[in-house]
């Protein structure tokens, strides 16, 4: 079981038949003053693996700063139902959405652990530019 991939995105939804939409992909974000929060950010992962890894499977999201420090997180489990006969790949979408802390600029990153194996995605944060006239 592996996370295919994970992207920062305005908005994304999965569809009745499992279609993934993602608008907005973005790893910076300009606020007016620090600390900020960025609200309603979405992290959409697909998760892929072999038929024979159907089940459950513990997943643990870290939000951290540059320095490693935790500054939200949480774990939980991760289903893979029974594929349709002839089927050898699974495959899963996730859209969770957080308002993200961002206590001062500089580099921030999800850290998605999932199986033994670890996918990070970056974000960055600075103050607005202020342009003199």
């Amino acid at each position: 079981m592996q996370v295919d991939f994970a992207v920062l995105a305005d908005y994304a939804l999965i569809d009745q038949q499992g279609k993934l939409s993602v608008l907005g992909i973005f790893q910076h974000v300009w606020v007016a003053s620090f600390p900020a929060v960025h609200p309603r950010t979405h992290l959409v992962l697909r998760v892929r693996g072999r038929r024979t890894e159907i089940g459950e499977h513990r997943i643990r999201i870290r939000f951290v700063d540059d320095r490693d420090e935790e500054l939200m997180g949480g774990e939980g489990t991760v289903q893979f139902g029974e594929p349709p006969a002839g089927v050898t790949e699974v495959e899963a979408g996730a859209v969770l959405v957080f308002d993200v802390p961002l206590p001062r600029p500089g580099s921030y990153a999800f850290e998605i652990n999932l199986s033994d194996s670890t996918l990070r995605v970056p974000l960055s944060a600075a103050p607005i530019p202020v342009h003199s006239t």
